[in-house]
């Protein structure tokens, strides 16, 4: 097969992380979508999302940046903690490295078979729907 190996369903490729390959391949059904605003202190709740991941109160976590989004995994030893009401703190560093500011609207995206919560700021989601949006309005079908 040379150069255009597959492995598995996913064909390597040098422009494109690992990261939205992966999520090419995920189905509806695993992924749930919330909406959350951070409180003054980086907290999110987030309670249905929590619940479709089985994380309860005192499940462990660990939280990494990644370019504009914060990926939030299970750890045995997570430097992070659910809270008791269901809040995930989010670091400040990691709130500041991706232009995360209190009361500001997230995405919040759990990928519910591989025991992930990824968070999206408002402005990176619209940023990804600009090419949509412009193709409705000139579509005619907008005023």
């Amino acid at each position: 097969m040379g150069k255009d190996k597959l492995y598995g369903h996913v064909k390597e490729t040098r422009n494109r992380s690992k990261f939205l390959e992966f999520c090419r391949y995920l189905s509806v059904d695993e992924v749930r979508i919330g909406v959350a605003r951070p409180d003054l202190s980086g907290r999110v709740i987030e309670r249905g999302l929590l619940r479709a991941l089985g994380w309860s109160p005192g499940h462990r976590v660990d939280i990494y940046p990644h370019g504009e989004m914060l990926v939030i995994a299970s750890a045995v030893a997570g430097r992070h903690v659910v809270g008791s009401r269901g809040e995930l703190p989010l670091p400040a560093s990691a709130r500041h490295m991706c232009a995360i500011a209190p009361g500001q609207p997230l995405l919040l995206a759990a990928l519910v078979s591989h025991d992930l919560l990824v968070i999206h700021p408002v402005s990176t989601v619209a940023r990804l729907l600009a090419n949509l949006h412009v193709e409705v309005i000139g579509s005619g079908y907008v005023g």
